[in-house]
């Protein structure tokens, strides 16, 4: 008689009361979990920090739950090596996917690649991360239909495994502003010096506070990782189109700024543009010429 065969009668014995028994912890520690819920709500109105909370205690619970239910089943098997040898090896090619979302989740909470409020992008899919699961996490996407990172107002659940085999990025992590380009199209008979001129103004006035601040944070983010730029401040660009001559301001903005600063720019852009009459917009065009 091999071990499969001593053991098998002896987890059929108390298998009824095992049930039952486990049913009950799940049971406990799901009401404890949903008092506790309901205490934190009561008492912490900040919603992150119920938020971390909550998550804390319904790991904990998960955890208990797996310890408790573990000791029931396992209580009194002596010889489990064989067995458990051959079922943690069918497991694990049945549930390699549940079991790489698992490690994922583990890396995340470890090395924290994100954390939740963060804005990422992973593979093709952007967003703001609003909950971190053992299994998956989950962002509030941005971009797709919408312009200029703004929310779409779906939720993307994505399987934590992705970590391990998409790049990430990070638009909150080490530096908290991004490069953002305005290109403006002028035709070739406007002055595009002066119009330079005003979008470089416009630039400093929507923009040019938020280089003080930038440049602490470069000093601060150099000390962990090799970034550093010579200048900071708004600048315009100079090139030349099919339809006109191209200049494109480039200016710092809050990650979560960029409509904004760019709507204020353009209105400011337009307003000057309006009161001279040897500035102006070019758009594509096709001249005939007759001989």
């Amino acid at each position: 008689m091999n071990e499969v065969d001593k053991i098998i009668p002896l987890l059929q014995e108390n298998i009824s009361l095992n049930i039952l028994l486990s049913i009950l912890i799940i049971l406990v520690l799901w009401l404890i979990n949903k008092i506790v819920h309901s205490i934190l709500e009561k008492k912490i109105s900040d919603v992150k920090s119920n938020y971390k909370w909550k998550k804390t205690t319904s790991y904990i619970s998960v955890f208990l739950g797996f310890i408790l239910v573990g000791r029931i089943w396992f209580e009194g098997i002596q010889s489990l090596a064989t067995f458990l040898g051959l079922l943690s090896a069918g497991l694990a090619i049945a549930l390699k996917d549940v079991i790489s979302n698992f490690a994922g989740w583990l890396f995340i909470m470890w090395r924290k690649p994100f954390l939740v409020g963060n804005r990422i992008q992973i593979g093709n899919h952007s967003g703001d991360v609003i909950d971190i699961r053992p299994f998956q996490f989950t962002i509030l996407e941005i971009g797709n239909w919408v312009k200029a990172d703004q929310s779409t107002g779906r939720m993307i659940h994505i399987p934590n495994n992705l970590i391990f085999t998409q790049p990430q990025c990070n638009y909150d992590y080490g530096f908290k502003y991004i490069w953002n380009e305005i290109p403006v199209l002028i035709t070739f008979e406007s002055d595009w010096a002066k119009a330079k001129e005003i979008l470089k103004n416009a630039a400093d006035k929507n923009a040019l506070e938020l280089t003080a601040e930038a440049e602490e944070q470069i000093k601060q983010a150099a000390k962990k990782f090799l970034i550093f730029y010579n200048k900071l401040t708004p600048k315009v660009y100079t090139s030349v189109e099919d339809s006109g001559v191209l200049l494109t301001i480039r200016y710092l903005t809050e990650i979560r700024k960029r409509r904004t600063t760019t709507e204020l720019i353009w209105e400011e852009i337009l307003r000057e543009f309006a009161r001279y009459d040897d500035i102006n917009l070019a758009y594509p065009t096709y001249r005939r010429v007759e001989k």
